[in-house]
């Protein structure tokens, strides 16, 4: 039987990883593979810290969402992957890959998997985490510092200069395209119990 595909978008900091591993916590690991547009960062190993730090994150230029298209074609066609793992204190891909089964439930999830439509095309269900602008900020600033060895000030610059601005030119419209829209993020119980509901039904008829 065809994997249930669930792609589960939104702004950064909007509550994307509290909605994916509700899902996740819902089926086990067994039955739900997961994967992070975040991990299909571009290798930009051979530029300097200085170069690096000018990368524009949060266009869809620097993550190669060709990759996990095929990847995800992979998956959902019964065969094993292995995922790029990137070091975002370093800027870089690491040397290592996470292996990936298929499983009934595929996750996909990241700020712009809306945006391509080859990704949207592999997708069963889009969903887009909306949540107000100064909850995301906040937020980052606290995974960025704490998660990821950033000081306050890159933090803030770099929301001014590409986040918010990409937010606005790509995260935002790219939310006509989604299945469901969540407001409030992780704490709408109503709207994830709903996606809950749907995944549970997909392992259910897996194992007939």
């Amino acid at each position: 039987m065809k994997p249930l595909t669930i792609g589960v978008a939104g702004g950064s900091g909007s509550g994307k990883t509290t909605v994916v591993q509700a899902l996740m916590g819902a089926v086990g690991p067994r039955n739900a593979a997961l994967l992070p547009h975040d991990a299909y960062y571009r290798d930009y190993s051979h530029l300097s810290i200085e170069d690096k730090v000018t990368v524009n994150w949060d266009h869809p230029n620097s993550l190669e969402t060709e990759l996990l298209v095929e990847h995800l074609t992979s998956l959902v066609s019964g065969q094993e992957i292995e995922r790029p793992v990137y070091d975002f204190r370093n800027y870089s891909r690491l040397s290592v890959y996470e292996h990936v089964e298929p499983r009934p439930v595929i996750i996909v999830d990241g700020i712009l998997i809306l945006v391509e439509q080859a990704l949207r095309d592999l997708l069963d269900v889009k969903v887009f985490v909306d949540t107000d602008a100064d909850i995301r900020f906040i937020r980052r600033l606290q995974r960025d510092v704490q998660e990821r060895g950033r000081s306050i000030g890159a933090v803030v610059e770099q929301y001014l200069r590409t986040v918010r601005p990409m937010h606005l030119d790509f995260v935002e419209p790219s939310k006509r395209h989604a299945d469901l829209i969540i407001p409030e993020g992780g704490h709408n119980n109503v709207a994830i119990d709903m996606l809950v509901a749907r995944v549970r039904t997909a392992v259910e008829m897996s194992a007939l």
